[in-house]
């Protein structure tokens, strides 16, 4: 279960609501994945984009039928990684904090604020202790590159943005909203962790392109958020975000300079022969290389 699988694809992408399919790809073939985390939340579609092979995930499953805190974001992850994945792309509804970042604008997130409870966020435990660096939580490079090809579309983009990821389902209270303004957050949404953490600890630079659906409950001239204007909107933002990929894609670099690649290079804390056997083979795949 530890072993990469074929075929293979080096570029992820993960879709948000409304996002469960992609335009333009080629040559589809769906392929089921076993973890040592369960199953992902769907079968992951493999095709070509760009000339770029590709592997597309929904990460709700096609229909929305898992939740926030019930995503198997481990599986997930995992799944990718062993398809040889090396780049994701993370599509993700958000409520805006801030009156500049309007519904329909999109954001390229850089900062994370973790509210969550109720979710692993590790694939290390039961013996080994790995601790990874996550002050920059989001690949600059693939950041830029969302950027520019949100630009390229004629989107209106902002570079950067922090968001808080609340645990759900249910949306924020008003009292909270204005908590996560104070703290100077500029969206909210409930999916970017523990992802983005799970990506890091596999050595895949990931970035997040948000979506941002309303205005969450704090503005006094825009109705509260809800699951219907969340869905109303989102029809203009995912076809934004398919013409975004379809820019993005071929322009992602074919090699990987950044510190993503070899994030868990001095992040393991355990004696090696401390290690146990097990977690050394269900885990080879993230630490193989690292505990020969």
């Amino acid at each position: 279960m530890g072993k990469a699988v074929s075929p293979q694809a080096s570029i992820g992408i993960i879709g948000g609501s409304g996002l469960y399919q992609i335009e333009g790809l080629e040559n589809l073939q769906e392929v089921k994945v076993e973890t040592p985390f369960g199953e992902p939340s769907d079968v992951v579609i493999l095709g070509t984009l760009g000339n770029r092979k590709v592997a597309f995930l929904p990460r709700h499953g096609r229909g929305h039928s898992i939740n926030p805190t019930e995503l198997p974001v481990r599986a997930n992850i995992f799944a990718l990684k062993s398809l040889g994945v090396e780049w994701i792309i993370s599509i993700t509804a958000v409520g805006s904090l801030k009156e500049k970042m309007r519904p329909m604008d999109l954001v390229v997130l850089d900062q994370l604020i973790d509210r969550t409870k109720n979710r692993v966020n590790s694939f290390f435990s039961d013996g080994l202790v790995v601790h990874a660096p996550f002050a920059e939580p989001f690949c600059p490079v693939l950041g830029d590159v969302l950027y520019e090809g949100a630009l390229s579309v004629g989107a209106t983009v902002h570079k950067g943005g922090v968001c808080v990821v609340m645990e759900g389902p249910l949306f924020s209270t008003r009292a909270e909203s204005s908590l996560y303004r104070s703290w100077g957050a500029d969206v909210i949404g409930m999916t970017a962790l523990p992802e983005a953490k799970l990506a890091r600890e596999a050595e895949i630079c990931y970035s997040a392109l948000a979506c941002v659906t309303d205005y969450d409950c704090w503005h006094a001239d825009y109705e509260s958020v809800t699951a219907d204007i969340v869905i109303e909107n989102l029809r203009h933002n995912v076809d934004t975000s398919k013409e975004v990929l379809n820019r993005v894609i071929p322009r992602i670099p074919k090699e990987r300079e950044c510190a993503c690649a070899h994030a868990l290079e001095k992040s393991i804390i355990t004696a090696r022969d401390r290690v146990p056997q097990k977690i050394k083979e269900d885990l080879s795949l993230l630490v193989g290389k690292y505990l020969p």
